[in-house]
């Protein structure tokens, strides 16, 4: 949306500065969400009472009469027809009463195709080839918001990436709602693991990396990429929720507990320094504590190194708002702070593993201007800061571990950086100290 904002002639300020426009695009996956989303509309309404404001996103397309009840808001807008918010803000400037823009989301049947222009002050970009989930698990309100699976055609996604070298990137991350479900609406005419080794083979991008992933999906053709191709980052998130397999079942998630470990087993076999991130729900509705300790029991054994951890959020609407044994927002918390622990536990285990060990960075950010410091990311997904300034942002640096952190590990340059402006070697694997650059 800013895209379109900038080629119809805006200038895009910060949220904080006076404008002639605000946009807020909501998201409603949590309470909390909808509540923080609910917060920035009334706040650009306070700060320029005459501006036009307007409301776009996932709150608005599940609740666009509780959005339409905040005075002020000019523009209400869902998850499809983005092409046209200039047009609209334009048209709810003169209009006393809010434009309601919202559609069924249902009846959309093509991906809707919203390139962005820029990513600044990134070095690596989010190129978005999915849209929509029919899987409705009991807690999510995401189908309703997003509606029926939609895939981006192999070619629109290889322009975009095209587009995106010859403008320096070097690392993309494919994102969808449900990016695993890629190509079925074509009938698999085409896959996730293909569109991946297509845009492996765009000079100029060195990296791929993969956004969520349901289980079922790691395909053997993904694996395959995932152990022998070096541009395709060793990292998967791998949406669990749950390591109770009871809990599992309510949730009507569409694999097991075995399932699952199976699929963490065959990538560990295959791909040994894979970084394996996830999600986990704490309290769900009849969660005892027993299956507490069994979901934090699997999760150790899964030995992940990041957990993105969150308490139940009943959505209305969602078979889990009304079940019966919704869990107490003190046990929630509790039980979020037990697996919040957990997981800083797993994330220092994996990062201890590379101590005193050669892995490679795509330097992205200053971290500490006066101190000198600069940050990447492993393509294993650890974060490694460094001593190195602006001049060696958007280089790949090979990194000797020197210390470790379930946060931001620290590490020194070993090796040449490979710049932008240079022909770039695939970036190598975990070396051991002997074996790294002189």
């Amino acid at each position: 949306m800013m895209a379109l904002f900038r080629r119809a002639g805006y200038t895009v300020v910060d949220f904080q500065d006076p404008a002639d426009v605000y946009i807020v695009n909501t998201c409603t996956v949590t309470g909390r969400g909808a509540a923080k989303s609910r917060q920035l509309i009334r706040s650009a309404i306070r700060r320029s009472p005459l501006s036009v404001v307007a409301v776009a996103g996932c709150y608005t397309q599940t609740d666009p009469d509780e959005v339409a009840a905040i005075p002020g808001v000019s523009l209400i807008i869902g998850t499809q027809d983005r092409e046209r918010v200039v047009e609209l803000c334009e048209q709810a400037a003169g209009t006393p009463e809010p434009i309601r823009a919202v559609n069924n989301v249902w009846l959309a049947r093509e991906f809707e195709e919203t390139p962005v222009d820029t990513f600044t002050g990134h070095t690596r970009a989010v190129v978005k080839i999915q849209e929509g989930c029919n899987i409705f698990c009991t807690f999510c309100i995401i189908p309703y918001a997003r509606g029926k699976p939609r895939s981006r055609r192999p070619d629109s996604v290889l322009a975009e990436v095209q587009r995106l070298a010859a403008e320096g990137f070097r690392e993309v991350v494919l994102t969808g709602i449900h990016l695993g479900s890629y190509g079925k609406d074509y009938t698999y005419e085409f896959t996730l693991a293909q569109v991946v080794e297509q845009i492996a083979a765009v000079a100029g991008i060195d990296r791929i990396r993969l956004s969520s992933l349901e289980p079922k999906h790691v395909s053997d053709h993904l694996v395959d990429l995932l152990e022998q191709n070096l541009k395709v980052c060793r990292h998967l998130h791998l949406s669990l929720q749950s390591g109770s397999q009871t809990v599992l079942e309510r949730m009507k998630r569409a694999y097991t507990a075995q399932e699952y470990r199976e699929v963490v087993q065959k990538l560990k076999g295959r791909v040994p320094d894979i970084g394996l991130t996830t999600d986990v729900i704490v309290g769900f509705p009849g969660e005892t504590e027993a299956e507490h300790k069994e979901s934090m029991d699997f999760i150790r054994e899964m030995g992940f190194h990041r957990l993105h951890v969150f308490p139940f959020s009943p959505r209305k609407g969602t078979p889990a708002a009304t079940m019966p044994g919704q869990v107490s927002n003190a046990v929630k918390e509790r039980r979020t702070h037990e697996m919040i622990a957990l997981g800083r536990e797993l994330a220092l285990d994996f990062a201890a593993r590379y101590l005193g060990k050669t892995l490679t960075i795509l330097a992205e950010e200053e971290a500490d201007v006066e101190q000198g410091w600069l940050e990447g990311y492993t393509d294993n997904y650890i974060r490694v800061r460094l001593p190195g300034g602006d001049e060696l942002k958007n280089c790949i640096i090979p990194v000797r571990i020197t210390s470790v952190d379930e946060e931001v590990c620290h590490g020194e340059m070993v090796g040449h950086p490979l710049g932008s402006s240079r022909p770039v070697e695939p970036p190598p694997r975990a070396q051991e100290e002997a074996d790294s650059p002189a």
